[in-house]
């Protein structure tokens, strides 16, 4: 209990030191090796292109780096955690860009349908103070009305990291006939 004390100081410090003008550490990295985020990326925005049933959209997550980072940002996994259908997404088409529109290399694109998850790495990995817009292309969108959250977390970049849960990407669909 006093050595995690002591951890949990030491990482408040090296936070402090960037906020009140003191020498602003690089990045947090606990006694056991393991890196994280000294500000933790943010969700900005989550949308998609068209609400309709059973047609092909585009979904759109938005994050923000800070400066204060501290780590660049390595990876993000989209988990869909809520919705009736599992969702399916064109992993080829999946598309990340800069908030001026540079696009970024994709090191991996990953699916994993049993568990409802995206992964994304970026190659290199996005530096601290960028916006970056993840697009997902979908198969099609649910084939009913109603309402997704997809869980998204992000990830330094290091062999040994501490995940950052971001938000939830809420996007609700019509049902046939266009009601909510």
């Amino acid at each position: 209990m006093r050595a995690v004390r002591r951890l949990d100081l030491g990482v408040i410090l090296l936070a402090s030191w960037g906020i009140f003008g003191l020498p602003c550490a690089q990045a947090v990295k606990l006694r056991d090796g393991t890196v994280q985020f000294v500000q933790p990326p943010q969700l900005v925005k989550a949308r998609v292109t068209d609400i309709s049933p059973g047609v092909p959209a585009s979904y759109y997550f938005t994050i923000n780096l800070p400066s204060s980072a501290g780590e660049p940002l390595q990876r993000v996994i989209l988990t869909q955690q809520q919705g009736k259908e599992n969702l399916a997404f064109n992993l080829k088409r999946i598309r990340a860009e800069t908030e001026v529109e540079q696009e970024l290399t994709l090191a991996d694109v990953t699916s994993n349908r049993e568990q409802k998850t995206v992964s994304i790495a970026f190659n290199p990995p996005i530096p601290p103070g960028q916006t970056v817009n993840i697009r997902l292309r979908s198969v099609k969108n649910p084939s009913f009305g109603g309402v997704y959250l997809f869980r998204v977390t992000a990830y330094p970049d290091g062999e040994k990291v501490r995940s950052q849960f971001l938000g939830f990407g809420r996007f609700q669909f019509t049902s046939p006939g266009g009601a909510f």
